[in-house]
């Protein structure tokens, strides 16, 4: 995801942003946040139950089909003969459609916005909390996560610095950070996304004399 020269950049930003605050910044870039398996699932039973649907609404007609292409002559077709038509097909729907969705970009395009985007906050809550949260003395750190796959990304502050800024204040870290990364400049965008951050952070907590660098600069690769 990173090259190693991203690596470094981003670290250096980090270490420049918190000479001037007391903020702590902890920088965390992910490939994706979720596996979307429930949403695969989800989508390969409404497939088999739009197939089955089709079935109950033209049922000549499908029954037909499946006569030409066995080369049934006037065929005859029982209750338990058409359930097993119904069931075979539900079943074929279900399964490919449950290998369609293994391919990991079709799953991202139908998977929808809202549900990316709670995936993509939740994990980005997660890592804040493990690795962020209650973490400083003064309760300063603050979390860039960014999650490639669904290009999206959070800022989450913790108390000291969410009592000072509002969310909205980091709208545009969020841009100065998107902007790059979707023209494949990873490390461009967490760089100026830091500086953005690091500039509001020199604002509202500036730095002490006795401050100390409590969390790691480097970026967190998950």
């Amino acid at each position: 995801m990173l090259t190693n020269e991203d690596r470094k950049r981003i670290a250096e930003a980090v270490s420049a942003a918190e000479a001037a605050s007391a903020g702590e910044i902890v920088t965390i870039v992910t490939l994706q946040s979720d596996s979307y398996r429930d949403v695969a699932l989800a989508w390969s039973i409404a497939i088999a139950f739009l197939a089955l649907a089709a079935l109950e609404f033209a049922p000549g007609f499908y029954l037909g089909l499946i006569e030409r292409l066995l080369g049934l002559w006037a065929h005859e077709w029982t209750p338990r003969a058409v359930l097993g038509i119904a069931l075979t097909v539900a079943v074929l729907k279900f399964l490919g459609m449950l290998l369609l969705m293994a391919w990991r970009p079709l799953r991202l395009l139908l998977t929808p916005a809202p549900i990316k985007a709670a995936r993509v906050h939740a994990r980005a809550l997660t890592c804040f909390r493990i690795g962020a949260e209650g973490r400083t003395t003064g309760r300063t750190g603050i979390l860039i996560y960014l999650s490639l796959a669904e290009h999206r990304a959070e800022i989450i502050a913790d108390e000291a610095i969410a009592s000072k800024v509002t969310p909205e204040v980091w709208g545009d870290a969020m841009h100065a950070l998107l902007v790059p990364i979707r023209a494949g400049q990873i490390g461009e965008g967490m760089v100026a996304a830091i500086a953005k951050v690091g500039a509001v952070l020199a604002e509202h907590l500036p730095r002490a004399a006795d401050d100390d660098n409590e969390l790691p600069d480097r970026v967190i690769e998950v």
